[in-house]
């Protein structure tokens, strides 16, 4: 993409893996920090308690409740000089300029995916806090990467290590100075597996 937010340095790549719910991205952003050798961390143990409660009794989260999450994965970039990649939604701009305030370096991984394979991953996954209920809810939200945003869209329906690989590549593109490319996504591709449910 273009703008004026620049890559994150390959010296110290600082990645958010962002989609809704069920797309991956905590295992697609462990795959990209192991292939890296940054740290990964899931957003979602970010969240407070209370966030966690509101989620799991099928109440959406308002934009007051996601801001002082947002603040915090912007100040866990900012307090880094390593790599770090964090999986969050990151579903609005104005949600990904809350992190950027933090760090302005950060570049953003979309996992897209279609609303019926995200529907057949969150049922498969007992015990995640997020009710299928909420997916809806997470979709009509969800605003694409725009161009003066860093990043790249990847296709969720291929192997985990092809979304990886294609991840990666995309960004070390644009970390060389030129735009990171963006993916087509197949929306008729078969599901992978995602092993763990995530």
């Amino acid at each position: 993409m273009t703008g004026d937010v620049k890559p994150a340095a390959p010296a110290r790549p600082h990645i958010v893996v962002m989609g809704v719910t069920s797309c991956g991205k905590s295992t697609v952003g462990a795959g990209i920090a192991k292939l890296i050798g940054a740290e990964f961390v899931d957003g979602d143990s970010l969240h407070p308690q209370a966030n966690i409660d509101k989620m799991a009794s099928g109440t959406p989260l308002n934009d007051g409740d996601r801001a002082p999450w947002l603040a915090e994965i912007g100040r866990r970039f900012a307090s880094s000089d390593a790599g770090l990649v964090i999986a969050c939604s990151a579903l609005k701009r104005a949600y990904r300029d809350i992190i950027r305030s933090g760090d302005p370096s950060v570049v953003f991984v979309h996992l897209h995916g279609t609303r019926e394979l995200l529907a057949s991953r969150m049922a498969a996954r007992p015990g995640h806090f997020m009710p299928l209920s909420l997916l809806d809810s997470q979709l009509e939200t969800l605003e694409e990467l725009q161009a003066d945003e860093s990043g790249v869209v990847v296709d969720i329906a291929t192997p985990v290590g092809q979304i990886v690989d294609e991840a990666v590549a995309g960004l070390t593109a644009g970390a060389g100075g030129a735009e990171p490319r963006l993916f087509d996504v197949d929306l008729q591709a078969a599901p992978f597996n995602l092993g763990s449910g995530r």
